[in-house]
């Protein structure tokens, strides 16, 4: 029973089965319910911030138990990594600055948050690659694309701050 629900939990309850760009849609699926707990129902952000923290640590032991009799130690239907990973600069841009986000501007930045993240996952700029290449485990499987999570955020800050000071 539990090897079923971390099966489910990595495949995001099956969007990683889909034979085409199942990291995509995950990302995709990602920024969907993070937009509708944020900005439908509202969920406050400590809670939010709570659920992630939970999926990231439990996803190591399900991921690690997803694959143990496996040969690919990085299958494309293990998508959890790409919920945490689209996961960080989302929240972050959420709980910035202390105010509301409207729905509008929120749509907008969810959106580039997803092409940096999908960037950044594919490309693999080092120290993504480094997790990608020397870690064949639950660790590398999901801290590639917290990596990949950071990077969105440093480049939106980069932006920021050019933004600010040349613009």
């Amino acid at each position: 029973m539990i090897n079923q629900f971390n099966s489910l939990l990595v495949t995001m309850f099956g969007l990683g089965k889909i034979k085409i760009i199942p990291g995509t849609f995950g990302s995709l699926a990602t920024v969907l319910i993070l937009f509708f707990f944020f900005h439908i129902i509202k969920v406050p952000s400590n809670i939010i911030l709570f659920l992630l923290i939970v999926i990231f640590f439990y996803s190591f032991y399900a991921v690690s138990t997803h694959i143990k009799n496996s040969s690919n130690k990085d299958p494309g239907e293990i998508i959890i990594d790409e919920f945490i990973g689209q996961s960080i600069p989302i929240y972050l841009y959420e709980i910035s600055h202390g105010t509301t986000k409207d729905g509008n501007e929120a749509i907008i930045f969810y959106a580039v948050c997803f092409i940096l993240f999908r960037y950044f996952d594919i490309m693999k700029p080092f120290p993504v690659s480094f997790f990608d290449k020397n870690f064949k485990n639950s660790f590398g499987v999901i801290m590639d694309d917290v990596m990949a999570g950071l990077y969105v955020v440093l480049t939106l800050v980069c932006f920021m701050i050019i933004k600010s000071n040349f613009l």
